[in-house]
């Protein structure tokens, strides 16, 4: 099994997956993908689409209606919607039948130096948007 990358940015979950799909460190990625932005902004749909196919993936971005039950591939991505356990939303990679997720103890430590990264068996919110490989 793939281990899991914790993110090491305030932002940096998208980064984190990145990583993951990509085969790096977190590292790596924030090198590849800009530390600047990652810090400031944090990753829209669209344009960590456009990052992992600029990196030689083939992925489209895809808006999740709410009552939509949708059946995710390996490597897809999701952001699910913001909440007062995620204020912003975040990312975590659907593999092997399992999300990946960069902060998994963000809901009771909310402090980044604590962040772990590990697998659960659902997604810790509802889908919004998903990041499909083609």
């Amino acid at each position: 099994m793939k281990q899991s990358i914790t993110q090491e940015l305030d932002y940096g979950c998208g980064v984190a997956c990145f990583a993951f799909i990509c085969n790096m460190t977190f590292q790596q990625a924030v090198i590849f993908l800009g530390k600047e932005y990652s810090v400031k902004h944090g990753w829209c749909p669209s344009d960590l689409v456009a990052a992992l196919n600029r990196y030689g993936l083939s992925y489209k971005n895809y808006y999740v209606p709410k009552k939509r039950k949708t059946i995710y591939s390996n490597g897809s991505i999701v952001l699910i919607e913001r909440s007062s356990s995620y204020p912003v939303g975040h990312y975590l990679v659907f593999h092997d039948n399992q999300w990946m997720d960069p902060w998994i103890n963000l809901p009771e430590d909310k402090i980044l130096k604590n962040a772990k990264s590990g697998f659960r068996s659902e997604l810790p919110g509802k889908a919004m948007y998903a990041l499909i490989p083609t």
